[in-house]
């Protein structure tokens, strides 16, 4: 295709063409020289090298900096329905062949740009799909990709949960809603591992839920044997669930949410687990933390799941100083020979970065840590190698002395 094209397309600067020759999916905005017949929001566009060398299809998002996303590296290939549904039947293979779908019956059906359909999130819960469509491409493409879900999951009820901020900086309002087969509650029981888990669609964090989570939670389960536990950042419990069926003595959950709190309640009655060994405890983590410091509390295990501290590299640095003080004043609070569990769902922090964080929180915590384990979002999660970013989650079980 050349310059000349009357199909909308944008041209890329001198020398920008190296990532998406690596198949990298985004093109940024300060990589593109010329726009070619106005295209509209979400619209398709062919993209062009400064030679006229044809790149790759994308999406186009003219109020993004991530300026068009990549549907596909394959010259002539028809963005339709029965693109959406090729892509959707692949990725639903995949977990297929991951998990024992009876007794794991939720998993994240699409990661976004390393199931190849970027700014599009879903997850199944049971028999429920959750639908976060994050981009102006997505967007767009919303009644292909609906109707393809349905051709494959036609007795699957299908909410829509696209009320994230990242969809205005793609110049695109909330939504949310049943697409199809829409059901009264807005609750679904979900079975992973041997637990039974509360998933609430409309009014959740994400899609409602932490899939992401799963193997941590075992990991919890594995070392919970007659330890005391702390679960900060609680959210619905689940942790608290998976060390309880592990045989831990007595957990706390701490978090700022009723709503939150009395989900993991419910969680706990649902598994039949012992509610005098549970303890609930609604309350601003960094502020408890410290008043548990100062009154002499330890625990045999600590769980620290805090939500992202940056969403920029402009964010990092400060990030960096948030994760060492909540680090260090939780090993504070670890009985020697005890375990931290901590995790950093920020995508902008690299795992060394990490560990380096939590080397220097032991120091001063004056006490001695020692990783056991590293831990990442489970693999329904996968990490598309030309797409580093979609790699997020990280997760270190130290032993403190």
């Amino acid at each position: 295709m050349s310059k000349q094209t009357t199909s909308p397309a944008i041209i890329l600067a001198p020398g920008r063409e190296k990532a998406l020759k690596r198949q990298h999916p985004w093109i940024f905005s300060n990589a593109i020289s010329q726009v070619i017949n106005t295209p509209n929001s979400g619209d398709i566009v062919e993209v062009l090298s400064s030679k006229g060398e044809w790149l790759a299809t994308a999406a186009y998002s003219p109020r993004s900096q991530i300026r068009a996303r990549v549907w596909s590296f394959v010259q002539n290939e028809t963005i339709d329905e029965n693109f959406f549904y090729c892509r959707l039947a692949e990725a639903w293979q995949l977990r297929q062949s991951l998990f024992d779908l009876q007794t794991t019956n939720a998993v994240r059906l699409i990661a976004g740009e390393s199931d190849g359909l970027p700014g599009i999130t879903i997850d199944k819960y049971a028999d429920v799909l959750v639908c976060q469509l994050l981009s102006a491409g997505a967007e767009s493409s919303r009644k292909l990709l609906l109707s393809a879900l349905i051709k494959l999951f036609p007795k699957h009820s299908i909410f829509e949960r696209s009320d994230v901020d990242v969809r205005k900086k793609e110049g695109l309002q909330p939504a949310t809603g049943w697409l199809h087969l829409p059901r009264d509650s807005a609750e679904v029981v979900i079975q992973e591992h041997g637990m039974a888990l509360l998933v609430d669609i409309i009014n959740g964090h994400k899609t409602g839920f932490y899939l992401d989570q799963r193997a941590s939670r075992q990991a919890v389960k594995r070392y919970a044997l007659s330890r005391t536990v702390l679960n900060c950042f609680s959210y619905t419990g689940t942790f608290a669930v998976a060390a309880l069926q592990g045989g831990a003595n007595h957990v706390t959950n701490v978090d700022l949410s009723e709503l939150a709190l009395t989900t993991a309640e419910r969680n706990a009655n649902l598994n039949k687990l012992d509610l005098s060994a549970l303890t609930q405890q609604k309350a601003d983590v960094f502020k408890l933390l410290r008043q548990y410091r100062e009154q002499g509390r330890q625990f045999d295990m600590v769980i620290l799941d805090p939500p992202k501290f940056a969403d920029n590299k402009s964010q990092l640095a400060g990030a960096c100083r948030g994760y060492k003080d909540i680090n260090m004043v939780a090993m504070q609070l670890v009985k020697p020979g005890g375990l931290l569990f901590t995790f950093s769902c920020s995508g902008l922090m690299e795992d060394s970065l990490f560990q380096k964080i939590v080397a220097d929180a032991a120091l001063d915590a004056k006490r001695q840590c020692l990783f056991l384990e590293r831990l990442t979002q489970d693999s329904d999660h996968p990490v598309l190698s030309t797409f580093p970013e979609g790699h997020y989650l990280k997760g270190l079980i130290c032993k403190i002395a």
